[in-house]
């Protein structure tokens, strides 16, 4: 209970902060879309938020208008247009999101949401402990796995590599991080985030928890996790 107060009054604070200071950014952003290619500045999808709720995803749109295919990117995407290219590698298409975590449907730090039609693909452990989180701007499973899009783009099947390996493996890292509830990890994952977008190859290698915690979560199956998340003191 206390975590989820204080994470929320981090999300409202951070994300009021962020609006201030990125105003300009998004006026310049936002006309670069309008002059690039037709249609509206932001993109919404809908998205699998906590409690499975759906809701609307907000983002700078960074594909052409009105364009089709696969609800995942691959690198090399011809959908995605010159300034999409640049907001999706400086995570700047994100910024508008701070709207759905105003309006209480996402937090700053919490499990990335996937589209709606994606939900099947969970497991059914895993996705009880995801779902009874806020969903995130970021989180541990996209931090390593910020190159996704490359390894889609190398891949034979896009789909089946997506669901079979690295949504499984994503997930398992979501819910690493979920049952820690620790504001203190929380910190430490938007502090890598920046790093991550401004250093790219250069950033090192992040460690996950340590110590017995990190024991029980790497021997324990999934299934067991919640047990560990209502024992455990961090």
């Amino acid at each position: 209970m206390h975590y989820q107060f204080f994470k929320r009054v981090f999300d409202i604070s951070v994300s009021i902060f962020l609006a201030i200071i990125f105003v300009p950014v998004v006026l310049v952003v936002s006309l670069l879309i309008k002059l690039e290619s037709s249609g509206p500045v932001l993109f919404r999808q809908a998205r699998t938020g906590r409690f499975e709720q759906p809701f609307y995803i907000i983002k700078f749109r960074t594909m052409r208008h009105a364009s089709s295919g696969l609800n995942i990117t691959a690198c090399g995407d011809n959908r995605i247009t010159r300034v999409g290219r640049v907001l999706r590698r400086t995570k700047l298409d994100e910024l508008p999101q701070i709207i759905n975590v105003l309006k209480g449907e996402m937090s700053i730090v919490g499990p990335r949401p996937e589209v709606t039609s994606h939900l099947p693909h969970y497991d059914i452990e895993s996705k009880k402990i995801i779902f009874s989180y806020r969903p995130g701007i970021t989180d541990l499973a996209s931090l390593l796995y910020i190159h996704e899009e490359r390894l889609l783009a190398e891949s034979q099947d896009p789909l089946k590599t997506y669901f079979e390996i690295i949504l499984p493996e994503k997930n398992r890292l979501r819910v690493r991080h979920l049952i820690q509830e620790s504001m203190l990890f929380d910190l430490k994952i938007c502090i890598w985030t920046g790093l991550k977008i401004m250093l790219r190859h250069r950033m090192p290698v992040i460690e996950c928890p340590t110590g017995d915690v990190q024991q029980k979560l790497v021997d324990t199956p999934i299934h067991e996790l919640d047990v560990i998340k209502k024992d455990a003191i961090y």
